[in-house]
């Protein structure tokens, strides 16, 4: 009686409410499990950014809809953050729109820019709202394969002419989920100069970049000269200070795709709720100890998986940042994956969910106990 759009047809099931929806089953069976599948911080909240948040909410001005493009003291935070950390000048008015989480907005984003037949070139294996919100817009996704061979970077010379000619929007994610990797400064001055040859709208996602480790901080999109003419940024708060269920994030940099998207949310939503909006205030411009403390749990964390995986006689590239590491199982990674789901009762997600160069791959996310991790090895080393 009801039918589907076309659109919602070509939706794929999305890849991490399958895989919750798995643990959730089998621990209604009864079984211990132990899941590194979804990216969701299993740390709290930073007590200062609840209690913020605590006061803020009883704030009854807060409680209306909060129309435009973010609290102008939450934008000035986050224009001082860039200045503090990427010596990166930002003006708060033109420049910053608050969202509800980066994904939405990168999701959004396509509909102000792509028309039906348009091309976005998408990282594969990669976030697969990239794609989705591509499909949605009525545009085309061009995938650029990411893979050992070229360190997890796309090869701009090997996108065909036709996808080129036809390309609107370039999307690049680092430090990069699923793989882990990072782009080096060259590498993003070459993705730079590629847009701005083509032109094209380069979309960056910097979902994980306060998650590093080794005092290696990545480099800054934006702090890279001709970065805002071509660029705009996502980012967000939900894996810098724990906290994916509150939906917080920004886009920022060149002013008319940041207006853009900005208008096109006018039409959508009606804003971020205020009082968490005034929390982020305290996130940004609060003592910073707490994510270095974060830093150092998933360090150690990391450190405690290679070296179980190690043991087990994988080859394990290490991560120097994001909270995931992305193992080559040197199988299917999908069987790998339903193999340990079933006889270990341990979920890591299979690496094809996020594109066919993925196929060999699971990812594990850092968002257990280094105690879990050790009982999780255990369990693998019994059914292997």
């Amino acid at each position: 009686m009801f039918e589907l759009s076309d659109r919602m047809k070509k939706l794929p099931p999305y890849l991490f409410v399958e895989i919750d929806r798995k643990r959730k089953q089998l621990v209604a069976e009864g079984h211990q499990v132990i899941s590194f599948g979804v990216g969701d911080p299993d740390l709290p909240t930073p007590a200062r950014i609840v209690e913020a948040m605590r006061k803020a909410v009883t704030c009854s001005a807060f409680h209306r809809y909060p129309f435009g493009k973010g609290r102008q003291d939450f934008r000035k935070a986050i224009a001082d953050y860039y200045r503090k950390y990427s010596e990166t000048k930002l003006d708060p008015e033109s420049e910053i729109c608050v969202l509800i989480g980066s994904k939405e907005g990168i999701a959004h984003f396509p509909l102000a820019f792509i028309n039906p037949g348009d091309v976005s070139l998408v990282p594969e294996p990669g976030y697969p709202v990239y794609h989705i919100g591509t499909m949605l817009a009525g545009g085309v996704s061009y995938f650029m394969p990411l893979t050992a061979d070229n360190g997890f970077l796309p090869d701009f010379g090997a996108i065909s002419g036709d996808a080129l000619a036809r390309a609107k929007i370039l999307y690049l994610n680092y430090p990069n989920n699923p793989t882990s990797a990072c782009a080096s400064l060259d590498f993003i001055k070459e993705a730079i100069l590629f847009c701005r040859k083509h032109n094209l709208m380069l979309v960056y996602d910097a979902a994980y970049h306060e998650l590093y480790y080794d005092g290696k901080r990545p480099v800054s999109f934006l702090s890279i000269p001709g970065a805002r003419d071509v660029g705009i940024e996502f980012h967000s708060l939900s894996k810098t200070y724990n906290m994916t269920g509150w939906r917080i994030g920004w886009a920022c940099g060149n002013h008319k795709l940041v207006s853009a998207l900005a208008t096109l949310k006018e039409n959508i939503d009606s804003g971020t709720f205020e009082a968490i909006q005034a929390a982020g205030v305290e996130c940004l411009c609060g003592p910073q100890d707490d994510v270095e403390k974060m830093r150092a749990i998933y360090q150690r964390r990391r450190d405690t998986l290679a070296d179980g995986l190690r043991n087990l006689g994988f080859n394990v590239r290490v991560p120097e940042a994001t909270f995931y590491l992305w193992l080559d199982t040197g199988t299917d990674g999908m069987e790998f994956a339903q193999t340990l789901l079933e006889k270990a009762h341990v979920i890591v997600t299979p690496g094809e969910g996020f594109g066919p160069s993925g196929k060999r791959y699971v990812r594990f996310a850092l968002t257990v106990s280094e105690e879990k991790i050790i009982e999780a090895m255990q369990k693998i080393r019994k059914i292997l």
